[in-house]
């Protein structure tokens, strides 16, 4: 019974990530998200091409992007703040297995990422992983640490490079429908 209940789950998440990427209009988008208790903020989106793991537990402030073919394992929460971007093809996880285990248990914890961050394409974000405020994640980086503020980092495993200026002006407005 409880294979049947969790193969119905799955199902659902699956006809969630359908309708999400068939529906055409941002209003129409963040309105099937509410459904499913996933919270977007004002002039905020979640571009198509975008797979969610879960229902709710993700929540997103005002002026943030998720670009296109994200991944967002929102089995743990996800909590990403204003005017955040992240770009297209980043993976960020919440979940995963305890490699000691004997079972293979799973383990996890939540990802946040705060106000002004932004993510370059491809990156990689681990489980219970904080990204500070105003810190930028460079393509490809694999991030399985806490971020500081105002810090650029990228590589595998993400490491500093060097620090970022703190006077950001800029608010994100990326509601394009058919954005690169």
């Amino acid at each position: 019974m409880k294979k049947l209940k969790l193969q119905a789950y799955f199902l659902a998440v699956a006809l969630l990530n359908v309708l999400y990427n068939l529906t055409p209009f941002f209003f129409l988008r963040k309105a099937l998200l509410r459904i499913f208790g996933i919270k977007v903020g004002k002039c905020s989106c979640i571009h198509r091409g975008v797979r969610f793991f879960s229902f709710g537990k993700l929540q997103m402030g005002k002026h943030s992007v998720v670009n296109f073919n994200c991944y967002l394992d929102n089995r743990r929460d996800i909590t990403i703040g204003n005017n955040v971007g992240i770009a297209h093809g980043c993976k960020i996880y919440t979940l995963g297995h305890d490699i000691n285990d004997p079972e293979f248990k799973t383990i996890g914890a939540p990802v946040i990422i705060h106000d002004n961050a932004f993510l370059f394409s491809n990156c990689l974000i681990m489980p219970g992983v904080e990204i500070g405020e105003g810190a930028i994640v460079l393509s490809g980086a694999v991030v399985t640490k806490n971020l500081d503020s105002y810090t650029v980092y990228g590589g595998n495993p993400a490491k500093k490079i060097k620090e970022r200026i703190k006077d950001i002006n800029y608010k994100r407005d990326y509601r394009y429908w058919f954005a690169l």
